[in-house]
C-alpha cells in the first residue's frame, strides 16, 4: 500500500498559515523522539469501541491498541488484500515494496478519516502502536488526535533494562508492571538477573533445594544479610526472607512480555557469585564445604553436570536467543590451590586461572550453542579468550566493548559510568543510601553507545545499550522504581533516536509531559529536585570565576541569589545567565515558587587565591585510578563536585603530601583544602591536616595542625574544608601540606587554597 502524505504540511508552514490554537491543546512530546514527525490539517476522533482493520500477520499485535486510554475494547477484521482495505477508520497493514519502508521502521498517517499504520514486520507494528498509546496519554483529551505523519525506526536493535531480584526479590505482579512501562518507551530486552549469592530465584525441578533453601536468607535487607553472617535458611522458618518464581510464572511473564515486543534474557551466574548454590551443594566447590567460597570448582565434572542440567530447564522456559551466564568478578584463589582445578589445567594445557575460567565459559558456550542459543557474559569473559558466538556486556568502562567489537564479537554497552542506575541521581546528601557513584539523568542522556575506539567496519557489532538496576540498596519495588525512572526514559532515547536528533534541553522540556504518564501508572519515580547546583570555572587569564546556577526544574529563572553571603529572598537577584566574579565571595542561592522558597539554600564559596597556577610537587603521587588533572589539579582554581569521578577530585591511597612553590616569598595568612568522605566505597577524611612553611624548599617549619572531627561511622556523603588560619601572617616561598590517611582508604582533595 503506497501511503502518500499529500495532506501533510510541515509544522514550520503551519505556524505561518494556520491559527496556533488548532494545536494548542495537542501534545507531541514523544519519548523517544521519532525520526520524523510532521503535523497536518485536521483531527481524528478515536472511537471507544473501534473495529481495527488489520493484515493477518498483525492480528495479535493489534490487540495492544486496547491499551490506548481512549479505547475501552476493540474488535478486528482481517484485511486479505491491501488494495481492498477500507479508506477510513484504524488500519494496521503490511507494507509493500512500493512503500519504500525499512524492515525495522513503521509509518503512521493520521487524518480526519482515521489512522493508518504501515510496517513489514511485527516488531515495528508494536512500536507504532505504543507511539499511538503514548500520544493518547500525552493528551488532555485522548479521544482527539491531530492529523500527523510519523516515520520512525530504532537506531539500535538492542534496547535493554536489567533487574536484580536476587539481591531483593521483586514480586511477580511488579515484574509485569515493569514490562508495561518498558513497552511504552520501546525497550525490547529485559535482562533478568535470577541468581546470585543473595538468593536463587528460579524453580529448577531437578534441584529443588535451590528454592527450598538457597532462595531464602536470614535478613530482609541485603546489607544486613551481608554484614551478619550471610546465611541461608529453610523456607518457612520465622526469619526466612526471599522468594522465587515458579517455572509457570516465568513462562507467563515471558509470554506477557513477548506480546509487547520484549524479550526476556535469563541470567544464571557462573563461575562466581554462586555462594547460594555452594551453600546447598558444597560438593561443587573446591573445598567441599559450605560457606567457604562463591566460585564453582571448574575441575569437578559434577559442576558441568549441574550447570548443564540447570541450563536445560532454563532454555526450556525462555525462548530468548540469548542466555546470560554472568562470568564476572570470580575470585580465583581457590582454583590456585584446588587439586582438581590444577589437574584440569595440566590436562588441557592451560597457563593461568584466567584460561581456566575461559575453559568453563567455552564449554558452556558450546553447550548453549548446541541448543540453538548464544551466550552473553560480562566483559570478564574476555579474559583467557572467547568463543566466536559469544556476546559481551561491557560494564567496566568501555574498553571491554571496544576490544570485543574490534575482535568481531557482538557487544552490548552498559558502562557503570553512564548506565548503572544504582548510582545516586542527585545530591547524595539528600537521598536514600545507594552503592555510591553519581549519575544524573543528564549524564545518562549524553551517552553514546558507539565508543570512538571502535573501528569503522566493526561498529555493526555494537547491538545497543542497557541500563542496570543492581538492587543491593533497593529493598522494595518503590525504591526500584525510584532509581529507574525517569533515567530509563533518557536511555530509551539514547538507544532509539539518532544522535544528531538528540538535544538535552529539548528532551528535558519533553520530559515534563511524561511525569503524568508515570503518575498514571503509579510509578514511584524520582521527582526533580528544587535544589540549586553551582558550577564554577576559573578563568586564569581573566583572574575571575564564572558561575553557573542550575536546577533539575525546567525553569532556572526561578532561582534567586546573593553574592554577599546573605540569605536569598524572592526580592534577591533573579538568575538569568552565568556571571563572572573576580574577587572572593560567598554566593547563596535558592529556588522559589510563587515568591516562596521551596528548596534549600546552596552556598558556594568562591576563591581567587594565591596558589592558583603555581607549581605543585608531589612527595606522594596520586592514585593512578583518580589522577584528576594530574599535577595541575590542586592549583587550577576549580573545585570538585558531588562525585570523586568528576575529574577534579584527586585520589590518594597514601598520605597526601604536596609542596607549592610561589616562586618568591609571599605573605601567608591561611591554608585550606577541601576533602570528601563517603565510607561505602572507602573514601575517608584525613586524620589531620598539617601545614608547613619554608624559604628554601628543603627545611620546613610546622605552623599548625587541623584535626578531623567528622566521624567515619557516618555513611553519608560529607564535605569538609580543612582550614588553618595563622594567628599572624608569615612569609615563605614554599607551602607544604600533609594530610594523613589513617584509614588506609582513599583521600580525595580538589584544591589547595592559600591566602
Amino acid at each position: 500500500m503506497n501511503m502518500r502524505f499529500s495532506h501533510s504540511i510541515t509544522l514550520v508552514l503551519l505556524a505561518g498559515l494556520l491559527p496556533l490554537n488548532i494545536f494548542a491543546q495537542q501534545n507531541f512530546d514523544l519519548i523517544p523522539k521519532p525520526a520524523s514527525l510532521t503535523l497536518a490539517v485536521g483531527t481524528y476522533h478515536i472511537p471507544t469501541h473501534p473495529k481495527i482493520f488489520v493484515s493477518q500477520d498483525f492480528v495479535s499485535a493489534s490487540q495492544l491498541l486496547a491499551e490506548h486510554p481512549a479505547i475501552a475494547s476493540l474488535t478486528t477484521e482481517i484485511v486479505k488484500k491491501i488494495k481492498k482495505a477500507p479508506k477510513e477508520g484504524i488500519r494496521i497493514l503490511k507494507a509493500e515494496d512500493s512503500d519504500k519502508l525499512d524492515k525495522s521502521a513503521y509509518r503512521i498517517a493520521i487524518s480526519e478519516k482515521g489512522i493508518v499504520v504501515l510496517a513489514h514486520e511485527v516488531a515495528p507494528v508494536i512500536n507504532a502502536i505504543y507511539t499511538l498509546v503514548q500520544l493518547g496519554y500525552l493528551q488532555d483529551d485522548p479521544t482527539q488526535i491531530a492529523a500527523l505523519d510519523i516515520e520512525d525506526k530504532p537506531t539500535f536493535s538492542y534496547r535493554g533494562l536489567h533487574l536484580d531480584p536476587s539481591r531483593h526479590f521483586i514480586p511477580f505482579n511488579i515484574m509485569k508492571k515493569f514490562v508495561d512501562i518498558m513497552a511504552i518507551y520501546k525497550f525490547n530486552n529485559l535482562h533478568w538477573h535470577l541468581t546470585d549469592g543473595a538468593g536463587w530465584r528460579l524453580e529448577i525441578k531437578q534441584y529443588p533445594e535451590l528454592t527450598k533453601k538457597a532462595a531464602w536468607r536470614t535478613h530482609v535487607k541485603w546489607k544486613d544479610w551481608w554484614n551478619n553472617g550471610r546465611q541461608y535458611v529453610d523456607a518457612g522458618t520465622p526469619n526466612a526472607s526471599g522468594g522465587f518464581y515458579t517455572q509457570e510464572q516465568a513462562r507467563e511473564l515471558v509470554e506477557y512480555a513477548a506480546k509487547k515486543g520484549i524479550n526476556i534474557i535469563p541470567e544464571i551466574e557462573m563461575p562466581g557469585h554462586s555462594e547460594e548454590v555452594l551453600a546447598i551443594y558444597p560438593e561443587l566447590s573446591c573445598s567441599g564445604k559450605p560457606y567457604t567460597q562463591s566460585e564453582f570448582c571448574i575441575g569437578n565434572e559434577k559442576t558441568f553436570e549441574f550447570l548443564k542440567n540447570v541450563l536445560d530447564e532454563v532454555i526450556a522456559i525462555f525462548p530468548s536467543p540469548y542466555i546470560h551466564i554472568g562470568g564476572d568478578e570470580a575470585d580465583k584463589k581457590h582454583w590456585k590451590t584446588c587439586p582438581k582445578c590444577q589437574a584440569l589445567k595440566t590436562k588441557e594445557g592451560l597457563k593461568s586461572e584466567e584460561e581456566l575460567q575461559s575453559y568453563l565459559i567455552k564449554q558452556i558456550d558450546e553447550y548453549v550453542q548446541s541448543k540453538g542459543r548464544k551466550i552473553i557474559g560480562w566483559d570478564e569473559i574476555l579474559e583467557g579468550g572467547l568463543t566466536k558466538g559469544a556476546t559481551v556486556m561491557s560494564w567496566r568502562g568501555e574498553s571491554g566493548g571496544i576490544n570485543s567489537a574490534n575482535a568481531g564479537h557482538d557487544v552490548i554497552m552498559t558502562p557503570g559510568s553512564h548506565l548503572y542506575f544504582d548510582s545516586y541521581q542527585t545530591d547524595p546528601r539528600t537521598q536514600p543510601e545507594t552503592i555510591g557513584g553519581y549519575l544524573p539523568i543528564s549524564k545518562v542522556y549524553e551517552y553514546n553507545p558507539i565508543p570512538s575506539g571502535i573501528q569503522e567496519d566493526k561498529i555493526k557489532h555494537v547491538l545497543g545499550a542497557q541500563g542496570n538496576l543492581w538492587a543491593e540498596y533497593m529493598p522494595n519495588y518503590f525504591q526500584l522504581e525510584y532509581m529507574a525512572f525517569p533515567r530509563a526514559l533518557a536511555l530509551s532515547e539514547v538507544v532509539w533516536t539518532k544522535s544528531d536528533l538528540k538535544n538535552w534541553p529539548n528532551f528535558h522540556k519533553r520530559l515534563q509531559s511524561h511525569y503524568k504518564i508515570l503518575q498514571h501508572f503509579d510509578i514511584n519515580y524520582y521527582r526533580p529536585s528544587y535544589n540549586v547546583k553551582g558550577t564554577v570555572v576559573f578563568d586564569e587569564k581573566k583572574g575571575s570565576n564564572n558561575v553557573t546556577l542550575s536546577t533539575e526544574q525546567l525553569h532556572a529563572s526561578n532561582i534567586r541569589y546573593t553574592i554577599d553571603g546573605s540569605k536569598p529572598t524572592y526580592q534577591a537577584t533573579p538568575y538569568n545567565n552565568s556571571f563572572d566574579l573576580s574577587v572572593p565571595a560567598i554566593i547563596k542561592a535558592a529556588y522559589f515558587l510563587d515568591s516562596t522558597q521551596v528548596g534549600p539554600i546552596e552556598t558556594i564559596q568562591l576563591d581567587v587565591h594565591k596558589a592558583i597556577g603555581k607549581t605543585v610537587t608531589y612527595n606522594n603521587k596520586w592514585s593512578d585510578g583518580y589522577p584528576a588533572q594530574q599535577e595541575l589539579t590542586l592549583t587550577n582554581g576549580i573545585k570538585g563536585g558531588l562525585t570523586y569521578q568528576d575529574g577534579q577530585w584527586q585520589g590518594f591511597l597514601k598520605d597526601l603530601d604536596v609542596v607549592v612553590d610561589f616562586e618568591r616569598r609571599e605573605e601567608i595568612s591561611s591554608v585550606a583544602m577541601n576533602f570528601m568522605q563517603i565510607t561505602g566505597p572507602g573514601v575517608y577524611m584525613p586524620g589531620e591536616f598539617k601545614v608547613l612553611l619554608s624559604e628554601n624548599g628543603r627545611t620546613f617549619r610546622e605552623v599548625g595542625i587541623v584535626q578531623n572531627d567528622v566521624s567515619d561511622q557516618d555513611p553519608t556523603l560529607t564535605f569538609k574544608r580543612f582550614e588553618l588560619k595563622l594567628a599572624k601572617p608569615q612569609h615563605a616561598r614554599y607551602v607544604r601540606v600533609v594530610a594523613t590517611n589513617p584509614k588506609k582508604g582513599f583521600l580525595f582533595a580538589d584544591e589547595l587554597i592559600v591566602y
